[in-house]
């Protein structure tokens, strides 16, 4: 028997984006949706780059569903589109229009013509890429030379510090290359963030699940007293040093004379220096590291 998918209602994608914006992980979020796994979450997640879409709502001028009643049941006495539009305070270009794209006077249904028009406002919108093709050139240009979304808003800021036309934020950059509806800029060019990520993370991401944090870290403001003052030989100092195509040197330093006492006129209480290169900046080599 196939298991049918279970779909998120509005009221769970809403609550999945306000956790997801609060920093949580898929996981976490599937847990708090009862879902099984996580795949349902990074399904939505990926689909809309990781970037929450704005809560939908009816523009001002648009006809609302009474309004729609109250021309069906105009159409139903024998009403003019003249006085329906006066009865509702439309012109009647508006009530014309409005009966003509829903199937003309004999078709005519209030309901099926308000969800016609709920599920028309759903097109996609042209972006501010897509409608100007020489500030598209210039993003992907500055893309390719690994430039950050935040870098090139504030040199295009500063380039055409007199054209709006061409500025655009960082935060639209990041909707053209991680909204799979927009298809403004080549796939390619997601490869060159620094982050090779294939969605929008939020600021908190890190802050929430604790990465790119030290686990129980101990500062160096907490180190004894001998430490600090070089009385005790046989203390070292050491420091990571990471480089371009994946090189990480560690610098080791013997802490075992005194700064008051230490002198270029005496070679026997100048510290050492190690310079050692590692194959990873993993915990376990860096302990290997100490041990030697």
């Amino acid at each position: 028997m196939v298991a049918s998918r279970i779909w998120f209602t509005a009221a769970q994608k809403a609550e999945l984006w306000e956790r997801w914006k609060n920093g949580q992980s898929a996981a976490a979020i599937a847990r708090a949706l009862e879902r099984k796994n996580k795949t349902g979450v990074e399904r939505i997640a990926v689909l809309h780059g990781g970037i929450g879409p704005a809560p939908r709502r009816r523009a001002f001028a648009a006809l609302r569903l009474e309004e729609r009643e109250e021309i069906s049941r105009g159409i139903a006495v024998g009403r003019s589109i003249r006085q329906i539009a006066q009865r509702l305070g439309r012109t009647p270009s508006t009530v014309s229009r409005e009966i003509r794209r829903n199937g003309g006077s004999q078709a005519y249904r209030a309901n099926r013509a308000d969800r016609r028009a709920w599920e028309r406002a759903l097109r996609p919108k042209p972006c501010r890429l897509a409608q100007r093709r020489e500030l598209r050139w210039r993003v992907a240009q500055k893309l390719a030379l690994q430039w950050s979304p935040e870098q090139i808003s504030g040199w295009l800021k500063q380039e055409f510090a007199t054209h709006q036309d061409m500025q655009i934020s960082h935060e639209a950059i990041y909707r053209s290359l991680f909204i799979q509806t927009r298809g403004v800029l080549k796939k390619e060019l997601t490869a060159q963030l620094r982050t090779a990520r294939r969605m929008r993370r939020p600021k908190s991401h890190n802050a929430k699940s604790g990465q790119g944090h030290i686990l129980d870290m101990v500062s160096i403001r907490e180190r004894p007293a001998e430490i600090e003052d070089r009385a005790v030989p046989g203390h070292w100092e050491g420091d990571l040093l990471t480089g371009a195509h994946g090189t990480h040197i560690a610098t080791l330093v013997e802490r075992n004379t005194p700064a008051s006492r230490c002198s270029s006129r005496s070679p026997a209480r100048i510290r050492r220096l190690l310079l050692l290169r590692l194959a990873s900046k993993s915990a376990s080599c860096l302990r290997s590291c100490d041990a030697h």
